[in-house]
């Protein structure tokens, strides 16, 4: 017999990605215009545990948001570029993380344009 209606999906998120995404939801709720939220600085952390990388201490709000819609736009850009190659189901899990990017991306220049003002 097959099922109609397919299992609900299960969730595999971190505890730590849920809270993550909960502050980030607590900030993106300030008002735009918000001064203090620029007036935040990086703090010194790695990539990644065994990374030779890290976040450089002091950077601004700003200047780190900048740097992040750029990354944002390589990694849209890689996706559009994989996606030509993938098929079938891969074809669409590349699809869906293009719009997921592209999403950030705009969440990210939203909150620049919203310091810089009109």
């Amino acid at each position: 017999m097959k099922k109609l209606v397919p299992d609900p999906p299960t969730s595999y998120r971190d505890p730590a990605l849920k809270a993550a995404n909960a502050t980030l939801r607590v900030a993106l709720a300030r008002q735009p215009q918000d001064p203090a939220l620029f007036q935040l600085a990086t703090q010194a952390n790695p990539v990644s545990p065994d990374s030779l990388f890290s976040v450089r201490e002091g950077v601004s709000a700003e200047e780190a948001l900048v740097h992040v819609a750029l990354l944002l736009k390589c990694a849209e850009e890689v996706c559009d570029e994989i996606t030509q190659q993938g098929s079938g189901l891969e074809r669409g899990l590349i699809w869906s993380m293009v719009h997921s990017v592209e999403m950030a991306r705009a969440v990210v220049e939203a909150l620049l344009d919203g310091q810089r003002g009109p």
